[in-house]
């Protein structure tokens, strides 16, 4: 049975506690309603499995403390071999209530304050906000950006490790620009890190998002070496749309390295998931790969649709097909304007609401990213409020 019609479905998400929907006016600081096409989930329905596990789950009635089963290391395990050639053995996972918190989990278990974290922009924004709230420097090492295609500078990343880095956020496949690493790209940059001793840290969140014909390849499954490096930041919270149930798993081979995680885990006293993060987070492993297939399939459909309308009606814009992610990187520095000034067109005209690329750091400005994780008829209007933005 065909899943697309959870894709072309739409479903009123005002009035939900969304934060894409219900805080987008007053994040935006607009008296009007606005369309959002910003923030880092879905406007679609996850896999029927989940949904029923939930049911059964809430149904039973009893909520009290819940440990995480077997079955769902398990589930874990096998999706990521079967997925991504990832081999996982049970006792290097470790969970957590987000990548983001997890983030902050490394920072605080491998640095020390106002010791050096690497991060690469234009990135996701808490790179940067996780490395400053916790008091340690940020140093980065910007993309290089050539025709809207970007590249790691290796020469600039070894130079930073050289410096005294302790830890590199390593964002793959790349938030916001839409690149997988190649095997080759990643195997250098845990060489790097096993050279000068910087901890890698990978935010894989989007892993299981990527379009035919790149593949995700885990940094640690490359060599054993750099899997003892390495921390894997890992969550099915992007892949099925569960970012509200709060679960995600750190996968660390390296024994001394998880007892440090582990000790951060003890003094913060969190010791499990809530109940139905763990049950959504087990169904959608076991049995979301359809699901999966499809959503790939109606994205990488609204990805053309947006290239097509911008290269015949809005030329003077561009952007390049992500490599993976629903989260399209567009370049409207040919127009000429600020930021701001791009940013109030796009509300005060459009009635559109887009992340200012400026946000994401350095080589962000002149950019917006916009989430095509929703409806095509919504992808559509929200092409038509573009238009307006730019043209007026």
């Amino acid at each position: 049975m065909t899943n697309m019609h959870f894709f072309q479905e739409f479903i009123e998400r005002k009035n939900t506690n969304s934060v894409k929907w219900d805080a987008v006016k007053t994040l935006y600081k607009s008296d009007t309603e606005l369309l959002p096409m910003w923030v880092a989930d879905m406007d679609f329905r996850p896999p029927t499995a989940v949904i029923e596990a939930l049911q059964e789950r809430i149904t039973h009635g009893v909520f009290g403390y819940t440990q995480i089963p077997d079955s769902t290391h398990q589930a874990i395990k096998d999706w990521y071999k079967n997925r991504q050639n990832f081999e996982i053995e049970t006792e290097w996972i470790t969970y957590s209530s987000g990548v983001v918190p997890s983030i902050g989990k490394t920072i605080q278990a491998f640095t020390e304050p106002g010791e050096n974290v690497v991060v690469q922009s234009p990135v996701y924004t808490p790179f940067f906000s996780m490395v400053k709230d916790n008091g340690r420097n940020v140093v980065n090492v910007p993309l290089h950006e050539a025709d809207g295609k970007y590249s790691i500078d290796f020469e600039a990343l070894e130079e930073a490790f050289k410096n005294d880095a302790k830890l590199f956020l390593l964002c793959s496949p790349h938030n916001p620009v839409g690149r997988v690493w190649t095997r080759e790209e990643l195997h250098r940059i845990g060489l790097l890190c096993v050279q000068y001793d910087v901890i890698l840290v990978s935010d894989e969140i989007h892993g299981d998002l990527v379009f035919e014909p790149h593949k995700q390849i885990p940094v640690a499954s490359i060599s054993q070496e750099i899997a003892n490096q390495t921390i894997t930041l890992i969550a099915p919270s992007k892949t099925f749309n569960l970012a509200g149930l709060q679960a995600s798993a750190i996968i660390t081979p390296n024994k001394k390295l998880r007892s440090k995680l582990q000790k951060i885990d003890r003094s913060q006293g969190f010791f499990t998931l809530n109940l139905a993060g763990i049950a959504a987070m087990e169904a959608a492993y076991s049995h979301g790969e359809e699901w999966l297939t499809e959503l790939l399939d109606y994205l990488h459909g609204n990805a053309e649709l947006v290239k097509s309308f911008i290269r015949a009606e809005l030329p003077e814009l561009s952007m390049e097909l992500p490599e993976a992610t629903y989260l399209l990187w567009i370049d409207f520095r040919k127009l000429g304007l600020s930021d701001e000034e791009i940013m109030d067109r796009l509300i005060k005209k459009g009635k559109l609401a887009l992340n200012d690329g400026k946000s994401f750091g350095e080589g962000g400005s002149g950019f917006m990213r916009m989430n095509i994780a929703c409806p095509r008829d919504t992808v559509a209007e929200g092409l038509k409020r573009l238009k307006l933005a730019v043209r007026g």
